[in-house]
């Protein structure tokens, strides 16, 4: 149990991404962006609605170790996975504006990528005969956090590698790729130091902590870059073999 202490700076932690979280909504909409960066915008107030207000209601009410508490944390656990995973996908739908011929490559991926975790946590049932739905709640919201920090980090590669002139693009996929490091770094020191008081201590500021510069990147990303997306530098020789390499 953190000291005291921990406990105000962890609701300082919590408090300031609950107001970042409201101003890149304000500012998606007072820019005019929420129309090219409505999933991301989406995103963001499902943060709001469902961390910043249904889960402190349902956790007052019912009290943090109920078990009503439980179930709603890991389910809106995985729509929050989802929502990643879309989001995702809208990067790389945009990464691929100018390339219809890799972009129905990478959807194809994408939808395979989807299954196999579908897939993956579905076995994990079979492993278990006592608590299925815990199980496998919890197994397909983390696979699928972990699929978002391999994808997101392709992604990275991928703008470098076609020379995608989009800062703010580029920005947002920096930001929501510190946020699935938080919940990997976080995931791993679960399963390495479970019983270790520090590294509780430290699970419970690392991933706000990283969801807190997730928004600071996107709130800078919306406000300083330009209003417009830039075309990207095409280089007909390079950019068109390397997709009909990544197609074929």
């Amino acid at each position: 149990m953190p000291f005291k202490g921990d406990q105000l700076l962890l609701y300082g932690v919590q408090y300031a991404t609950y107001a970042l979280e409201v101003w890149v909504c304000v500012s998606l909409a007072s820019s005019g962006r929420w129309r090219r960066l409505k999933g991301l915008g989406l995103y963001v107030a499902s943060l709001i609605l469902l961390d910043g207000v249904a889960r402190p209601a349902i956790s007052n009410f019912f009290g943090r170790e109920s078990l009503q508490f439980y179930y709603f944390y890991w389910i809106t656990d995985v729509v929050f996975a989802l929502g990643a995973f879309l989001v995702i996908c809208g990067f790389f739908r945009r990464a691929c504006a100018q390339e219809d011929k890799m972009w129905k490559f990478v959807r194809l991926l994408l939808i395979f990528v989807f299954l196999v975790v579908l897939g993956v946590s579905t076995l994990s049932l079979t492993r278990h005969y006592t608590h299925l739905y815990d199980h496998f709640i919890i197994e397909f919201s983390q696979t699928l956090y972990f699929t978002c920090l391999v994808l997101n980090t392709l992604l990275y590669v991928m703008l470098q590698q076609l020379a995608i002139d989009d800062d703010e693009l580029g920005l947002l996929v920096c930001g929501i790729g510190v946020q699935f490091a938080g919940e990997a770094a976080c995931l791993a020191l679960m399963h390495l130091t479970a019983d270790n008081a520090m590294a509780r201590v430290l699970i419970e500021f690392l991933a706000p902590g990283c969801t807190l510069a997730m928004l600071w990147i996107w709130v800078y990303a919306i406000g300083k870059t330009p209003q417009t997306v830039s075309s990207r530098q095409y280089q007909p020789g390079k950019n068109k073999g390397l997709v009909e390499a990544v197609a074929d």
